[in-house]
């Protein structure tokens, strides 16, 4: 009998894998940092539901898929492949596997949120990034993808913010401060972020943050 897992094993893992993907495309991708700064982009063109969160989602899916490739295929080359020909045993491909993801995390995690969940975990500082396990790493990672996105957000906003100061500074000017400013200031807005490719800038940005972490 070869070590190669039986069709009821891999039936199993399929489902778990199933069941718990999306807490694992939240916490140990790049989905949360993306979802963000697009949703954030949306709330600085006055726009609350242009475009819908299905399209936000699906647009920080797909981008975050296209990030992670390089870590997914080297995921699969180092430890599914080698569980599904039987040279390694689940724990085994487990381990090897899960390198490349935790490599991933920690290019892109902040040695003070790391410090931060460890004293939070009352443990010793690691003495390697490799020895910082993946409960105190998951949750830095999280806190440092949410502090960059917040960061590319508030540069977003700034030069929509600007218009919308100009616009009801020259509504009250006018003594028209009974008109809302949104509706006079949202044409600026569109017009502004599609004269300079706004949505090809903040992908460019977003894709090029990741670059060289695979």
């Amino acid at each position: 009998m070869d070590g190669k897992p039986s069709t009821a094993v891999l039936t199993l893992i399929g489902i778990t894998l199933l069941s718990v993907a999306p807490a694992l495309l939240l916490m140990m991708t790049s989905f949360t940092k993306i979802f963000v700064v697009l949703a954030m982009t949306r709330n600085a063109l006055s726009l609350p539901s242009i475009p819908p969160n299905q399209v936000l989602a699906g647009l920080a899916l797909f981008l975050s898929i296209f990030v992670m490739w390089p870590v997914i295929n080297e995921m699969n080359t180092i430890g599914v492949q080698p569980y599904l020909n039987g040279t390694l045993d689940f724990n085994g491909a487990l381990s090897a596997g899960s390198g490349p993801l935790q490599h991933f995390m920690l290019a892109h995690t902040r040695e003070e949120d790391i410090a931060l969940m460890t004293r939070a975990a009352g443990m010793e500082n690691p003495a390697t990034p490799e020895a910082v396990p993946l409960q105190t790493l998951i949750p830095a990672f999280m806190i440092s993808e949410l502090r960059a996105a917040f960061i590319i957000g508030f540069v977003i906003f700034i030069p929509f913010l600007v218009i919308d100061l100009v616009v009801s500074a020259a509504l009250m000017s006018m003594g028209m401060m009974m008109l809302p400013p949104v509706m006079i200031s949202l044409p600026f807005k569109i017009l502004l972020f599609v004269l300079v490719d706004g949505w090809g800038l903040i992908i460019t940005s977003l894709i090029q943050s990741y670059a060289g972490s695979g």
